[in-house]
């Protein structure tokens, strides 16, 4: 029985007292009534935390307003700068293909240098890319601006979620985790509502101000980060800096703790060494790697292509291309991925992780695969398909990050959420780039049954090797094998 159940179930003495051998079995320190290691999370949930997961949040935020919002700019610069078929896919595509090399290179180095070091960098190249983007006249520096975009968006992802998921009491950690994509989906939303708002008042010309709109919520979520950014205490601790960490816990959790405590051991009593990598692929961690980037990647690949495409994609269908009816059809789109999380979110904290993501990847395949056997449907049975997919998407969307926080120790945390992001966006971008192509070489259903084959494989990577860690104290999940984590859930 977790250490964190028995205290919420028993309470008192006979809770203590059974914390208290937990934590003498794992030689763990025992200090102001707690085990040293658990005080985080078994920490009472406060506005603090609140705070913290908000200024976290815009980093996903951005992304979906960023990513998403080129689908409507697109819309008035196709014709404006007579962009050919293979230019649109670019485009598309070059905020995807930055995020896969700043997602692999940005993790190992928050795991190096900090969460705080980088924490609103990010945030100021972001604002610069998209005030830069209003006054560009060719499509190559459109791309390459989107690129540097790409490569901002991803470096928030290890920063902000490695540094929640570091801060968070195991109770609240899977919810606020997931709370992230459900930000994400919100600035996807707020970016297509944006977009028809421009189109409708602003005319083909508008695109510009919509790629230099994301500026003004850089600047939102840049003086938020100002007060709620500290470090992470277990970061400090595994780079000789157990001291600050204990004094960073006592001001923010009010709990007083032997720093030496905090010092997490590597599983052979060596000393953790620095995140690498190379690292992933070692025996312990190599399921836990191929399994978190597997899923991710099979469920961006389709979910990427279907926003950024969306007019596009309702337009094959028979609704009027360059309208609001396109242009906010996918706006819905979105808000139903947002609504489709919300349910999700409660679930991976009741019934479990594991069967969230294998029965919602499974009836993933089902809407996509009718289209695919039946692109000739009406437009609005299409439409439906399609918000069914958004709403069983909900279950992958708010593991996409928890699951990579949770399986990796605190040395190689951010190394392994770069690195999954990185390969979700290799799926994002061949999606997005292939997508224009297939529906224009191919047809609506072949390129359909593509979607439903590879969000097929996603069910049986997810089969295969996702486990379960619900419950458990983000040590303990990040050490034990995956085998043990997924047959012993309740384990602390």
């Amino acid at each position: 029985m977790g250490a964190g159940r028995v205290s919420g179930g028993w309470g008192g003495v006979g809770g203590r007292f059974t914390a208290f051998a937990e934590c003498l079995l794992r030689g763990i320190s025992w200090v102001s009534g707690g085990c040293v290691s658990s005080v985080i999370d078994d920490a009472p949930f406060t506005g603090f935390h609140k705070r913290l997961a908000i200024a976290c949040s815009g980093g996903p935020l951005l992304d979906g307003y960023i990513l998403s919002i080129v689908g409507t700019a697109l819309i008035g610069m196709k014709p404006e700068l007579n962009l050919s078929t293979g230019q649109v896919q670019l485009i598309g595509a070059s905020a995807l293909v930055g995020m896969f090399v700043g997602g692999a290179l940005f993790g190992v180095l928050t795991d190096k240098v900090g969460r705080e070091v980088m924490y609103t960098a990010d945030l100021v190249v972001m604002g610069a890319c998209s005030i830069a983007s209003f006054w560009a006249e060719s499509v190559w520096l459109i791309v390459v601006l989107r690129f540097v975009l790409g490569m901002a968006v991803s470096a928030d992802y290890p920063i902000a979620t490695s540094l929640l998921g570091e801060w968070l009491p195991v109770k609240q950690r899977g919810k606020l985790l997931g709370f992230q994509i459900v930000a994400w989906y919100l600035g996807s939303v707020m970016a297509f509502v944006v977009g028809y708002l421009l189109l409708t008042f602003g005319g083909d010309g508008s695109w510009r101000w919509q790629l230099a709109s994301g500026a003004v919520l850089c600047a939102v979520f840049l003086v938020i980060r100002q007060s709620t950014a500290p470090e992470s205490p277990r970061w400090l601790a595994q780079h000789g800096k157990a001291d600050k960490a204990a004094a960073m816990v006592e001001k923010y959790l009010h709990v007083k703790v032997d720093p030496a405590s905090l010092i997490e051991e590597a599983e052979d009593g060596k000393e953790v060494p620095h995140g690498s990598l190379r690292e992933l692929f070692r025996p312990t961690y190599r399921k836990r790697t191929l399994f978190c980037s597997g899923f991710f990647l099979c469920q961006v690949a389709v979910l990427f292509a279907m926003l950024t495409f969306g007019p596009q994609i309702l337009a094959s269908f028979g609704m009027p291309s360059g309208t609001w009816m396109d242009t906010l059809g996918t706006a819905l789109i979105s808000l139903v991925f947002l609504i489709g999380c919300l349910p999700a979110m409660r679930l991976i904290d009741t019934v479990g992780r594991r069967p969230v993501i294998i029965w919602c990847f499974g009836l993933m395949v089902i809407p996509v695969l009718f289209i695919g056997i039946w692109p000739t449907m009406p437009a609005l049975l299409a439409f439906v398909m399609l918000l069914l997919y958004a709403f069983f998407c909900g279950g992958p969307n708010v593991l996409d990050w928890t699951y990579p926080n949770e399986l990796f120790p605190t040395h190689i945390r951010a190394t392994a959420v770069g690195f999954a992001t990185s390969i979700s966006r290799v799926g994002a971008a061949l999606g997005t780039y292939l997508l224009p192509w297939a529906l224009d070489h191919l047809g609506m259903g072949p390129t359909f049954l593509g979607a439903a084959a590879l969000t097929a494989a996603g069910f049986l990577i997810c089969v295969w090797g996702a486990p379960e860690t619900k419950g458990q104290h983000l040590q303990s999940a990040a050490t034990a094998p995956p085998a043990t984590v997924a047959a012993t859930p309740d384990a602390a």
